[in-house]
């Protein structure tokens, strides 16, 4: 009997090392028999005082199923229902050949306002992430995932937990992505709204994921044009020619310090009458920022191929909005390009003139994300004529140093949208937090002698300076910026748990999504 239950009892589901090791074992021997079937995920909750962990009611029905045998499991393994926090069990049930029990934490909690977040979604999504995850390693093909009250985060956690970027690996070392289902829920409406959210976010994750030279300018193009012409959306691809006409001086500054090509999209999605005013999404798209001239430090230069994680993200985004059908006008501008050091490079001290017909200084080359984007966000404010203008980008340090891997940073001319975002962070567990976007910002970027604008400013306020400067360029209209440089890059502080270490996040794709939901349909106060 003790020997049957040590086969039964895997290892514990710890949540850090799930974070940090993704390469963890949840085996005791090659005498296991829970790989290559079909899995299952259900929650606990924390107990609470004397009472024993209650299971969710999907689980209390397997374990009345087995006569018991899943509490009496529960309880020899110590299982208290701490968030994230569990056991895999084999050959309990004669459906599944796994049965991960995971911690949802305290049951009926919701939104935390000190933490300005959902906690009750978010903790969902933990046990659905961490519980899909661990059996995933374990080989199950197919895992079916208790709603646990919450079937879209569910769908969320799950599709994120089991992701991996393995188009560069060999057939035999791929992981392979299970199946999914929803298990014992009628809410199957909210189960695919997750899937369609984490599977946008995946898309971002994988285009910002691959190597520099398998995502060049022309590759990023071709690959938007195949995920989003098939969903009824537009994709104007805009080569060097047309932009030279365009006179984005701006852009081809940096873009000439590379042999890759320049590209800029135009993306149209039309969900509502033509005639109405769209929001436009303008994303930074260098695929790979060196520094130019400016050279970065060679160490951790990698990363760097996520510059243009902001423009992914967007894609990501114009892809789930097209699933959802959204009643709502959406246009992107995106410029694609490389930040390479070359004799054709850009100099410190160049100088550029706009659209607008301001001169701009490009004192630091490292700092090319507002020089890329300025030209563009000008050409889509005059083309599009837009009700709003949200850019995203990487670009400050400062932001990273300030929030980590926590959050954004938003800067925003507008209280409503900021609380718009806001509350979309909250709901989606991808929160951002404003930052100041004041004149005393405005005036380290705009009081030079020679020149209206530096592409730096002066102090160390690097993501305000950033925001300040395109905030000079968008003179009239409602305007975000949001600054992912601490979140759309590698996984490394302050693990998301579904999120796995060491590959791009894909992040604010679904609180993009949400914020043009809450756009598209606003609540009736």
């Amino acid at each position: 009997m003790k020997h049957m239950r040590r086969n039964t009892v895997r290892n514990v589901l710890d949540l850090t090392r799930m974070v940090r090791l993704t390469n963890v074992r949840f085996a005791c021997g090659a005498e296991s028999s829970g790989g290559g079937g079909k899995g299952l995920v259900l929650g606990i909750y924390m107990k609470e005082g004397d009472k024993e962990p209650k299971f969710t009611a999907s689980a209390e029905k397997i374990n009345d199923r087995v006569g018991g045998k899943l509490r009496q499991l529960v309880c020899e393994t110590q299982i208290d229902g701490r968030l994230g926090r569990g056991r895999v069990f084999n050959n309990v049930d004669p459906d599944f050949s796994s049965v991960a029990v995971v911690g949802v934490g305290i049951e009926g909690i919701g939104f935390n306002e000190l933490e300005m977040l959902d906690e009750g979604m978010e903790n969902v999504r933990v046990a659905a992430g961490v519980g899909a995850r661990s059996l995933q390693l374990q080989g199950c093909h197919t895992i079916s995932v208790d709603a646990m009250d919450y079937a879209e985060q569910a769908a969320e956690g799950s599709s994120l937990g089991v992701w991996r970027f393995t188009d560069n690996l060999a057939k035999k070392n791929r992981l392979v992505v299970p199946r999914l289902e929803l298990y014992d829920s009628p809410d199957m409406d909210g189960w695919t709204r997750g899937i369609f959210k984490a599977e946008s976010q995946n898309l971002a994750r994988r285009l910002s994921d691959a190597p520099a030279n398998c995502m060049t300018p022309t590759m990023f193009a071709q690959a938007t044009v195949d995920a989003l012409c098939p969903c009824g959306i537009t994709v104007e691809v805009r080569t060097m020619d047309w932009i030279e006409m365009q006179r984005m001086h701006a852009f081809l500054m940096i873009a000439k310090g590379s042999c890759e090509p320049p590209v800029l999209l135009e993306i149209s999605y039309c969900g509502t009458a033509p005639e109405d005013k769209p929001i436009l999404f303008v994303g930074k798209g260098i695929t790979f920022n060196s520094g130019g001239i400016n050279l970065r430090p060679c160490e951790g230069m990698d990363e760097y191929r996520g510059s243009m994680s902001a423009a992914a993200a967007i894609i990501g985004m114009m892809r789930c909005v097209a699933a959802l059908s959204l009643p709502i006008n959406v246009t992107c501008v995106i410029p694609l390009c490389e930040n390479m050091p070359s004799g054709m490079s850009a100099k410190p001290g160049d100088v550029v003139t706009l659209l607008n017909a301001r001169s701009m200084a490009i004192r630091d080359v490292d700092k090319a994300g507002v020089v890329v984007m300025a030209d563009p966000l000008l050409y889509g404010q005059t083309t599009y004529k837009p009700r709003l203008v949200v850019d995203v980008a990487t670009l400050g340090m400062g932001v990273k140093k300030a929030y980590g891997g926590g959050a954004s940073g938003i800067f925003s001319n507008s209280h409503y949208i900021w609380k718009q975002f806001q509350r979309a962070g909250s709901l989606t567990g991808d929160r951002v937090w404003r930052m100041p976007l004041w004149q005393y910002y405005k005036k380290q970027v705009t009081d030079e002698t020679g020149y209206d604008l530096s592409n730096d400013g002066r102090g160390e306020a690097s993501s305000c300076l950033a925001a300040a400067i395109l905030h000079e360029l968008v003179p009239c209209a409602d305007w975000a910026h949001i600054d992912t440089r601490g979140t759309g890059l590698l996984t490394t502080y302050g693990l998301v748990p579904y999120l796995t270490a060491s590959y791009m996040t894909g992040r604010p794709t679904r609180t993009l999504v949400q914020f043009v939901y809450q756009m598209a349909c606003p609540e009736v106060k």
